[in-house]
């Protein structure tokens, strides 16, 4: 650390930013919600993104184009992935975006995990 005080400063804000975006909450609604479930932009999303804010909107614009995973919401819009299964969860309670969860139990999919990985990897 260089002891600079702004290095305290910009680290108590990039901690306190995701206990913002959830409004504190460390659990999404639906806390089964899978990592890889595949996340798509619903009319009412298409039509009320304009009235989303931040993170929100972004995920709306971001899953209009083709569904992406939790995973890829979040590693794209650089969200921590415990945020953005939290913020796709409310926009789905709200009807804003669709999931469509996997339809095996992948945690035992040893190639749908390494699959998962790649991508994710891709990524960065």
């Amino acid at each position: 650390m260089s002891g600079d005080p702004g290095d305290t400063v910009d680290r108590d804000v990039s901690l306190l930013r995701p206990y913002l975006l959830t409004s504190g909450r460390a659990q999404p609604i639906d806390d089964t919600l899978e990592i890889e479930a595949q996340v798509a932009t619903s009319r009412l999303g298409e039509a009320s993104q304009s009235n989303l804010t931040f993170e929100r909107k972004d995920i709306v614009a971001l899953c209009r184009t083709g569904s992406k995973s939790v995973a890829e919401v979040a590693a794209i819009l650089g969200l921590h992935i415990g945020v953005a299964r939290v913020l796709v969860a409310d926009l789905a309670a709200l009807g804003y975006v669709i999931v469509r969860r996997p339809g095996i139990q992948l945690s035992q999919d040893l190639d749908m995990i390494e699959r998962v990985i790649r991508g994710l990897e891709a990524i960065r």
